[in-house]
């Protein structure tokens, strides 16, 4: 498998964790698109939200738990953050690794539903 969420699992390539456990790790993001972008991936791979079955519900439980003190230790659990899980192309996900996204550290723009 070609996947480089694997690959930084493993340790083949290198990322500035801020949080691991038996589940889940968690790093900054190469590309911020705030002063505070965190990826949190499960050490497991599952491509998509789509993917998920009743066997890993655990571990949206422990990403949700990873975020909460995530946000805290990076400063935005108080002022606010936003986790973001794109599913598919039209979603913009890029790395078919289930992965989400922490950003915080700024006033963030509403987002346009419609």
């Amino acid at each position: 498998m070609d996947c480089i969420f694997c690959k930084i699992v493993e340790g083949a390539i290198p990322s500035k964790k801020v949080f691991e456990n038996e589940h889940v790790v968690a790093f900054h993001d190469i590309q911020p698109a705030a002063p505070v972008h965190i990826l949190i991936i499960p050490k497991k791979h599952i491509s998509s939200m789509n993917d998920v079955e009743s066997e890993d519900w655990y571990l949206l439980g422990e990403i949700h738990s990873a975020a909460q003190q995530i946000a805290r230790e990076q400063g935005v659990a108080e002022t606010g953050y936003r986790l973001i899980n794109n599913c598919g192309p039209d979603s913009g996900q890029v790395v078919f690794h289930i992965h989400y996204h922490l950003l915080g550290g700024e006033k963030l723009g509403a987002l346009n539903a419609r």
